[in-house]
């Protein structure tokens, strides 16, 4: 990575010209909350570009950061842009005019199944197949799978057995309870990370790397710190009009509504993952599965409180609780999970073995 005071010129350009475009669109009269209303596929094409482009502007930014920082720093700042712009997408959607009461729980259903099966699934097998076999701290993986289980419990599976109301939903205490006890646990998690155990989420690479980078790069994070923002303004408003593209592009496809949730996870995933891949390529799988399950983290425990909110202030319906088809391949998952990370090595059966459980998820989505 580039670590001067110059930086790439379409990580600056994609978000100014999501500036742009969200600007000419509302100038021409459209509703940004409803959707585009220019026609066209061209329309439609350009913005999923612009939209692409800028959040992995916003990315390359957050890992500029992360270079200045160091580990475990770096990833947690990745994370938390990634999971904003998410957030973004999720109340765009949930704000647009329909009401989409299940999208919460689908986008963070599909969080976690990508990056436990398919992120983590995809690092194994790739960095497995170069190296044979590849260590990593196996305290941090049990940390993060310990938050990760009860985390995804309490938002997706508990709300299917309270008797508050009827369904799988939460009263509105019960949203305040839960909420309050996510952003506590995750909190905490956050603290272990990066105060009280930093060496459980810190390879030697990853501390060698570190040094040399902050040490050249402190001019570049105070710019990559500004372009962020400007970074994730864009994706914010550019999420608005997508909201409305997508949800016309499933009723003229048919398709299920839960495949919104997976796109959104798709398209705000698709840059950490990349970022994931390249370091178990170099053999830095705890770089991986930092950025891997410090993203469903993050997801869960910023992404349910805040849209909690919004169903306790503004009244928007909220379903949490998953379908029992769901909840069987989480458990699944997370049985998975816990004897691929429980030896400190891994090797290519696991990663496979985590593709088949993603490749099931993904089938059952569009074929329910």
């Amino acid at each position: 990575m580039e670590l001067g005071i110059r930086v790439p010129v379409w990580t600056w350009a994609f978000p100014l010209a999501g500036l742009a475009f969200f600007g000419i669109a509302s100038w021409l009269g459209n509703d940004p909350i409803e959707g585009p209303g220019l026609p066209g596929l061209a329309v439609a094409v350009l913005l999923v570009a612009v939209l692409i482009g800028a959040v992995f502007a916003a990315v390359h930014h957050a890992e500029a950061i992360a270079a200045y920082t160091g580990e475990p720093y770096g990833t947690l700042v990745l994370t938390v842009a990634v999971t904003v712009i998410e957030l973004a997408l999720i109340v765009s959607v949930m704000l647009m005019g329909k009401e989409a009461p299940e999208l919460p729980r689908d986008t963070v259903y599909a969080v976690v199944m990508i990056v436990c099966n398919g992120l983590v699934g995809v690092c194994i097998l790739v960095g497995c197949l170069r190296f044979r076999e590849q260590s990593f701290d196996v305290t941090g993986a049990s940390i993060y799978l310990a938050v990760l289980i009860v985390l995804a419990t309490l938002t997706l599976i508990l709300p299917n057995y309270a008797r508050a109301l009827p369904g799988p939903i939460y009263s509105s205490s019960q949203l305040v309870f839960v909420s309050a006890a996510t952003i506590a646990l995750y909190g905490v998690f956050l603290y272990t990370q990066t105060i009280l155990h930093t060496s459980y989420f810190v390879s030697d690479s990853d501390e060698t790397s570190a040094d040399g980078l902050a040490r050249a790069s402190g001019a570049r994070a105070l710019l990559s710190g500004l372009l962020l923002v400007v970074s994730v303004v864009a994706v914010v408003l550019l999420a608005k009009m997508f909201a409305g593209m997508l949800d016309q592009g499933l009723v003229v496809m048919g398709a299920p509504r839960a495949v919104i949730g997976v796109l959104i996870a798709l398209l705000v995933l698709m840059p950490e993952g990349m970022a994931a891949l390249q370091a178990a390529r170099r053999d830095e799988l705890q770089k991986s599965l930092n950025l891997a399950l410090g993203s469903s983290l993050a997801t869960i425990g910023l992404t349910i409180p805040a849209v909690a909110a919004i169903n306790v202030f503004l009244q928007h319906p909220l379903i949490l609780g998953v379908t029992p088809k769901e909840t069987v391949l989480l458990m699944m998952t997370f049985a998975a999970s816990i004897l691929t990370f429980s030896t400190g090595r891994t090797n290519i059966l696991y990663g496979f073995l985590h593709l088949v459980i993603f490749g099931t998820f993904l089938f059952l989505t569009v074929v329910p």
